[in-house]
């Protein structure tokens, strides 16, 4: 099976060549492929946001390839690096990144604002919603939900195009144990459906419910 992500060598340096320069990532190699789900630990400044944000599209690497379905996004430019994110990938962040001044419905149906699905997007968010417990809460201001609501309603946003990986920072980071149990069940809910999940935490507990676990240390993987 064609991996769905795939690193190649990759390194991402900020100021290179410079007495401040940070390697980031060193020479970083590993495939995923679908429906896999994969967690990434390590201790604080490791690299891994640094290497969600690559395999997320989200930036490019210095030296190496990133692949997404074959595709390497090291050599594309903005409007198409958009476009692999609209329709390939989900995102669910640690701080929810919910739009305050819209209800939950709303901020589910934002990612289809500039697209052709905005027309059929109220239902099929309300149907998102509905599933993963929140179908009373469709009005609610991101200020009138739990941290846990919130977080799936992030969840249900990340769905709204039908992505084929959902990627996650930390989603967990700012829950309890028990609301915590219940996001990671969605998650697990979701892999099984056929999504692949790509996850950051900090915690080896969660990282156990996935199915490999990649360690990382100083910008490099340890063992995969």
């Amino acid at each position: 099976m064609k991996p769905v992500i795939e690193c190649r060598n990759v390194w991402k340096i900020y100021n290179e060549n410079r007495p401040n320069e940070v390697r980031a990532l060193q020479d970083v190699s590993f495939e995923i492929k679908k429906n896999d789900f994969v967690a990434i630990i390590g201790p604080s400044g490791c690299g891994k946001s640094t290497l969600l944000n690559l395999i997320g599209a989200l930036d490019k690497p210095t030296k190496g390839s990133v692949f997404i379905d074959g595709q390497d996004i090291a050599v594309l430019g903005k409007n198409r690096l958009a476009d692999i994110r609209k329709r390939k990938i989900g995102f669910v962040f640690q701080s929810f990144n919910l739009i305050p001044v819209f209800t939950a419905l709303e901020n589910v149906e934002l990612p289809t604002m500039f697209g052709k699905e905005w027309r059929n997007a109220g239902k099929k968010a309300r149907a998102l919603l509905a599933e993963i417990g929140l179908g009373g809460r469709t009005e609610h201001m991101p200020n009138e939900l739990s941290i846990g609501q919130a977080q799936r309603v992030a969840i249900a946003r990340a769905l709204i195009n039908n992505p084929e990986i959902i990627i996650a920072d930390e989603p967990t980071g700012n829950l309890d144990t028990e609301t915590s149990r219940e996001i990671i069940g969605i998650f697990s809910k979701l892999n099984k459906q056929g999504k692949t999940i790509v996850m950051v935490t900090h915690d080896p507990n969660i990282a156990m419910v996935g199915y490999r676990i990649i360690h990382m240390k100083d910008g490099r993987i340890l063992h995969f």
